[in-house]
């Protein structure tokens, strides 16, 4: 899976699509987590959640993982033109979330904002069980997803948007989902419990805040 071919022209995409709903989402919950010292961000793609969280926090250190090495590049390029002091605090690591080698204990912020609806139910569960593995005791994970309502017209909405865009980023970046996948249950088995949600464009887009049970 890779947005390498995507990544020119994918804030473009998002804007026709969403206006600035998705980035709302992704930076919902930064004003009310407390300041973390090491961050985890996979699947960040062109660095404009990176920007807004190194603004409010501009002491962390975050390693930040993304398969698609354009998207890294823009991201680099976007901390470098708009906070360069705070450049030498991001550790690019382009590499598939399936090659990376995951620290144990080290990170107390985990972010994964549009990137678990990118797999199959029995990756996304892998994939939440891996990246717990590295977070330390009483750590936060922010998550910013699509979401399908329980009835009504909001769902029959929601189905069609992203049966498309499932089909789009099958064919251009090679996702291996078909459908969309809720993670909460493979949270909630790793001891993380939702302590606050946002949904956005009616239920279509949700943010939220997950805390690990110590």
């Amino acid at each position: 899976m890779s947005f390498d071919a995507t990544a020119p022209w994918y804030r473009a995409l998002e804007t026709i699509a969403f206006g600035g709903v998705l980035q709302r989402a992704r930076v919902a919950f930064l004003s009310e987590i407390d300041t973390p010292r090491r961050v985890l961000i996979v699947g960040e793609g062109n660095g404009r959640f990176l920007c807004e969280l190194l603004r409010c926090h501009p002491n962390i250190a975050v390693d930040c993982v993304d398969g698609s090495e354009r998207m890294l590049e823009l991201a680099r390029r976007r901390v470098e033109r708009q906070i360069p002091d705070r450049a030498n605090r991001i550790n690019f690591l382009h590499q598939d979330i399936a090659s990376w080698s995951s620290p144990e204990n080290q990170f107390d912020l985990i972010v994964t904002h549009f990137f678990l609806d990118c797999f199959p139910e029995s990756r996304v569960v892998e994939i939440v069980a891996k990246l717990s593995r590295a977070v330390a005791a009483n750590a936060t994970w922010l998550l910013a997803d699509f979401h399908i309502a329980a009835e009504g017209f909001a769902r029959w909405r929601a189905n069609l948007w992203l049966a498309a865009m499932y089909r789009f980023f099958r064919f251009t970046a090679g996702i291996e989902a078909r459908e969309l996948v809720d993670p909460s249950r493979s949270l909630l088995g790793e001891r993380f419990s939702l302590a606050r949600q946002h949904l956005f464009r009616n239920g279509m887009v949700k943010s939220e805040l997950w805390r690990r049970n110590s």
